[in-house]
């Protein structure tokens, strides 16, 4: 199982976390866990598999791409 894992903008910095692959994980949530070696998840960090809006209960599967990015907002 390969999953590529993306972070954005405030998320990369604040976690000094580059792009990369697990192996093996079977929710959003267990990504964000073994990436960010079990780190609090800011009550704002939205999660996107396949360029989809997810939730981080969602199932992944081999091949995805995760990616968690703070709320998006413009003006």
């Amino acid at each position: 199982m390969s999953i590529q894992v993306k972070f954005f903008a405030s998320l990369k910095e604040r976690l000094n976390l580059d792009d990369h692959t697990i192996d093996n994980a079977a929710t959003a949530g267990e990504v964000w866990d073994i990436t960010t070696d079990h780190a609090d998840r800011p009550d704002n960090v939205l999660v996107a598999i396949n360029l989809e809006y997810a939730q981080f209960d969602s199932a992944v599967q081999d091949g995805d791409e995760v990616a968690f990015f703070p709320p998006v907002t413009g003006g």
